[in-house]
């Protein structure tokens, strides 16, 4: 990939109308980006209204009317029922109920997150959908610090909150999400993962692990249904258990009230930032020298790369093991500390504004320039470029009122010496499909590239004997490349409803599993976000459903895991019609 690689000057080109019925609104965008995370729309119902309409339900649960949005809102539901348990007792209840009414459960953390896992777009008001909201009072926490440490908790907390409970006992995780916002359970449910692999000579401390959060679990306690009672109960699972394999990451097949958790001491990172080094040099070619990303993993250990759409220097983050205080380095006390990207800057908002209103996507170049000078002049405003602090306050940096992109994102297994050829080839073929489109006067991409580096799910990491490795998640080693032992996480992000994107994403991802099928590398997708792509749709190919994921993890291991679940969950309490797809 050299310098020219880029999308060309498009300022002559005649950019094709936008024809898409679905490109959202500018106030619709612009509000749900500043406000939506914020709360969620309840509207408390008459109680002979609620007796009608749910008969017999447990009169000792908050029940409520309730609104649905997801992430990017391009999954919602308006009216659907919920309600809010007050502890893992008060759930069964409600399980039972929603069982012998012909009803399913959905459970509800912060609705962070993009794929139709929690339910489906749409779902009508009158559906017998019943959501569960477990961040109201899910969200007991304690902490056991002695040797080896572990915290119990409430799957209704947020990584937030219990990060910073942890940092009370000087604990952490070795990587985490960026948002904290986002529910322990959520997180858990979909095999949540930061960026993180072995700086050379690192060795993991005890209670560290390089994979996604699921593989730190000790033990979880969920609701399931016992033959013995004919009903359904609070049941324990231990790491060793069978069972157990299919709950560490159920992707909504299961309602999990409370997990145990292995934590380490908590771990001092300084984070740099840096915009100066040229994509063609970043993501090159193994072999060419130079500030690879390689190279920074090395040192490191811990990195992320933001690629603006139609930049050409990315936002690189790097994460070091500093346990003090660098020269030079800011200490920072809280998390967030980048608000250049949590608070729109004007000029960013303002093409948004621009982009969505009057379907002007032509304006991708200058918006991924806007995003590229904000994150410059922020740095420096903020004096965030070098900072240093503990695991919360350097890992968490981004809050819910950022740019409400959609996301695709995919999984690729390979060895940490492919890691460099996994990402030059990736980005290579980006570059080259963005400038197919831009020559078409097509601007499928008004976001970012993003790229981050992990360890897998390998059971021996926790110090459990016996311990199951989690069988649907994206980072379960392979069984026939015991010498994969890494995964780069590569997301492309873009505007709801920009025209073509769709049809762009498919490419990518087709370009994913036909060039990492298996042989040489494997690709899988990010749960939470986008995949399956058609030309119009994401969670609608049928053969990546059907046939590309179950062969990615194996079809023993997929059968397993469906089984499992099913016999977890015989009466289906814990669907909706694309698990059903998904995991028949």
């Amino acid at each position: 990939m050299t310098d020219d690689a880029y999308p060309p000057d498009t300022s002559t080109s005649s950019p094709e109308p936008d024809t898409n019925p679905a490109s959202p609104s500018r106030r619709r965008f612009l509000a749900g980006a500043a406000a939506l995370a914020a709360t969620i729309g309840i509207v408390r119902p008459d109680p002979a209204v609620a007796a009608a309409q749910l008969p017999d339900f447990p009169p000792d649960v908050e029940l409520y009317r309730t609104v649905y949005r997801n992430w990017a809102d391009e999954i919602t539901a308006e009216g659907l029922w919920a309600c809010a348990p007050a502890d893992p007792d008060q759930v069964v209840e409600v399980v039972n109920w929603a069982w012998r009414q012909g009803w399913t459960v959905r459970a509800r953390g912060s609705s962070h997150g993009w794929s139709p896992l929690t339910i489906t777009d749409h779902t009508p008001s009158d559906a017998p959908v019943l959501l569960v909201d477990t961040a109201g009072h899910l969200t007991d926490v304690t902490v056991a610090s002695t040797e080896p440490a572990t915290v119990r908790a409430g799957t209704g907390i947020t990584m937030e909150a219990l990060l910073a409970r942890l940092e009370e006992q000087d604990l952490g995780f070795t990587a985490v999400p960026a948002t904290g916002d986002i529910t322990l359970g959520g997180a858990l449910a979909i095999d949540a993962h930061g960026t993180a692999v072995p700086a050379l000579g690192e060795q993991p401390a005890p209670g560290h692990t390089y994979g996604s959060l699921s593989n730190v679990i000790v033990s979880l306690t969920a609701v399931v249904w016992d033959e013995n009672s004919g009903e359904y109960t609070l049941r324990t699972f231990d790491r060793d258990e069978t069972e157990c394999a299919a709950l560490l990451a159920h992707l909504g097949r299961s309602l999990v009230t409370e997990v145990v958790l292995r934590v380490g001491a908590n771990q001092r990172l300084r984070c740099v930032s840096r915009t100066d080094i040229p994509a063609s040099e970043l993501f090159a070619a193994p072999g060419s020298g130079g500030r690879t990303l390689a190279s920074f993993l090395d040192a490191s250990g811990r990195a992320e790369a933001v690629w603006f759409a139609f930049t050409d220097r990315p936002w690189l983050k790097t994460w070091t093991l500093s346990p003090t205080r660098p020269p030079g380095s800011r200490q920072v006390t809280q998390p967030y500390n980048y608000p250049f990207s949590d608070n729109i800057p004007q000029t960013v908002a303002d093409l948004v504004d621009r982009v969505i209103a009057d379907a002007a996507w032509y304006l991708a170049p200058l918006l991924g320039a806007a995003e590229y000078t904000a994150t410059n002049l922020g740095l420096a405003a903020t004096a965030s470029a070098d900072i240093w602090g503990t695991s919360k306050n350097t890992l968490l940096y981004l809050r819910p009122t950022t740019l409400r992109f959609t996301t695709a994102g995919f999984t690729v297994l390979t060895t940490r010496s492919q890691v460099q050829l996994v990402v030059h080839e990736f980005t290579s073929h980006y570059s080259e499909l963005l400038n197919t489109y831009a020559a078409r006067g097509q601007f499928p991409v008004n976001g970012q590239f993003d790229v981050r580096v992990t360890g897998l799910d390998r059971p021996a990491d926790t110090g459990l004997p016996g311990a199951q490795a989690p069988l649907l998640s994206a980072l379960r080693p392979s069984d026939d490349h015991p010498e994969w032992d890494t995964a780069v996480w590569m997301d492309v992000t873009t505007l709801p409803g920009t025209p073509h994107a769709e049809a762009f994403l498919r490419e990518l991802e087709q370009f994913l599993f036909q060039r990492y099928a298996g042989d040489t590398a494997l690709t899988r997708v990010e749960w939470s976000k986008g995949w399956a792509y058609t030309d119009t749709a994401a969670w609608s190919d049928d053969q990546v459903i059907g046939t590309e994921l179950p062969a990615a993890f194996g079809d023993t291991v997929w059968e397993t895991a469906a089984g499992d679940l099913n016999q977890l969950d015989p009466h289906r309490v814990f669907h909706n019609t694309f698990l059903d797809r998904l995991l028949p």
